[in-house]
């Protein structure tokens, strides 16, 4: 070992290695950087994204390249080649009249299906009401349940439900339950265990380790998706854990937003789940196809709605061009539930110039978040939207994670998307558009008792203290990576 110690010290000492090695670790370090940002710039990023990857891969390239490596990546070239199949024509269903809609097209244009009708939409306003009909959902289910989630958590509500999924998989029903392997790291082993004895299945998403692609430790599927026999659907906001919904009140439970959706639609969201399933587990979409039952759901209402899934397997941003045209073409309001509000600049001199116009835009979001960081970021664009007329309205009771946008008190978007740079650029996301007036009542009824819970923000006053200003901008450099 000695021996081994002196041939060491002997090799740093000599002049050449002692030379030498600094400056190929410079030139090392110069070619990776330089090669990061080539890849970088080819790439169809938002600017204060590629801005911020170019900080870090410029100042720290031993740092900065490694980590664009494993999370800089936003479309998946294969993942989109392999989901041709996100729209099929569903048999029987309506038409839509909103299809010549400006919205419609453009969302259609950019990967989203076309607007169908004959559907039937239930709001679901508390985490009870959504537990309850999550729960009966899943014990009245006779063929299939699908259901995928961005978070499962180990708690009561996480250990009542694989109980439930397990004993329906007991009992013959074809359960595959599909998680976030990031959301679920703590979850998708051994917890769901009873559910795989039973005959369910369970498949994990993009797992972080080892790495499936590059950037799959970045690209989450942030989506919540349940079909059930083919015939009736939830989605929204609601992870599967206590803080989202239960089947008792939670004095600390969030606020949160989704829908129980029958109809033609339901047929769009098992598309999306089964194609996010056979991308998981490395299967055919054809096989899986042979598999499930032929028939779909029939008309159930009048309701007309826009399937929207948005993320690295759709070629376009579906969601944030559809929230774009919206706002643009508002005539009278505009109205926002957000859990984090950290917009790209278009979105943000959209909203800036509807504001000045005289629209009445409201933005309500946490008065404060899970995630200070990001309550950081949000402070200069509610502030300038404030001196520019929006009304920027603090909800009091707790955390809020409802995602809802509301123009004109006719068209509704709601879903798992944030009204931020991750969900709308990088996270597998899933959001519905409602066209029918019903929804768009039932929707202004529900933000109206968020408005009346939520107190105006503060006027802004002139920043004498030089932290919390830095500690502002810092945040916002960050913003696109968090």
């Amino acid at each position: 070992m000695d021996t081994l110690h002196r041939v060491y010290d002997a090799i740093r000492a000599h002049p050449i290695v002692n030379g030498l090695l600094p400056h190929l670790l410079t030139v090392a370090g110069f070619l990776l950087a330089f090669f990061a940002i080539a890849r970088l710039m080819s790439q169809r990023k938002q600017p204060g994204n590629t801005f911020a990857w170019l900080l870090a891969i410029a100042f720290v390239p031993y740092v900065g390249v490694p980590l664009y490596l494993m999370f800089g990546g936003r479309k998946i070239k294969s993942l989109v080649a392999g989901k041709t199949r996100l729209c099929p024509i569903v048999p029987g269903a309506p038409s839509s009249s909103a299809a010549t809609s400006s919205t419609a097209r453009i969302l259609t244009l950019n990967g989203a299906c076309p607007p169908i009708g004959g559907n039937k939409v239930r709001l679901l306003t508390t985490g009870e009401d959504a537990f309850a009909e999550l729960e009966h959902q899943i014990k009245s289910a006779k063929h299939t349940i699908h259901l995928m989630t961005f978070i499962l958590a180990r708690d009561a509500v996480g250990k009542r439900l694989v109980k439930l999924l397990a004993q329906r998989a007991k009992e013959g029903v074809k359960v595959r339950l599909l998680l976030d392997s990031l959301g679920c790291f703590m979850s998708s082993g051994g917890f769901v265990d009873p559910i795989r004895e039973a005959g369910g299945e369970v498949a994990k998403f993009m797992p972080v380790l080892p790495l499936q692609t590059r950037g799959s430790a970045n690209l989450r599927n942030h989506r919540k998706i349940a079909v059930f026999d083919h015939q009736t659907a939830i989605m929204g906001g609601h992870n599967l854990a206590k803080e989202y919904m239960g089947p008792t009140h939670l004095k600390r439970r969030w606020r949160d937003f989704g829908a129980v959706i029958a109809g033609p639609a339901v047929g769009l969201l098992n598309e999306i789940f089964i194609a996010d399933w056979a991308f998981a587990r490395g299967q055919s979409m054809d096989q899986l196809h042979k598999e499930l039952p032929a028939e779909t759901a029939a008309p159930a209402g009048r309701g007309e709605m826009q399937i929207v899934a948005s993320g690295p397997d759709v070629v376009g941003d579906p969601l944030y061009e559809g929230i774009l045209s919206l706002v643009q073409g508002a005539e009278h309001s505009v109205w926002i539930v957000t859990p984090y509000f950290i917009p790209d600049e278009v979105l943000f001199r959209s909203l800036l110039l509807k504001a000045r116009s005289g629209a009445d835009v409201r933005i309500v979001v946490p008065a404060r978040s899970n995630h200070p960081v990001t309550d950081l970021a949000r402070r200069h664009f509610l502030r300038e939207l404030q001196a520019a007329g929006a009304k920027i309205l603090l909800y009091q009771p707790g955390m809020s994670h409802a995602k809802l946008l509301l123009v004109d008190k006719r068209t509704g978007l709601f879903g798992s998307a944030n009204m931020d740079l991750r969900s709308l650029f990088v996270n597998f996301e899933i959001g519905a558009v409602t066209y029918s007036p019903a929804e768009a009542a039932a929707m202004s009824v529900w933000m109206h008792e968020v408005f009346a819970q939520s107190k105006p923000m503060p006027e802004a006053r002139k920043q004498h203290r030089i932290f919390p200003v830095i500690g502002e901008e810092i945040a916002r450099l960050i913003a696109p990576l968090l």
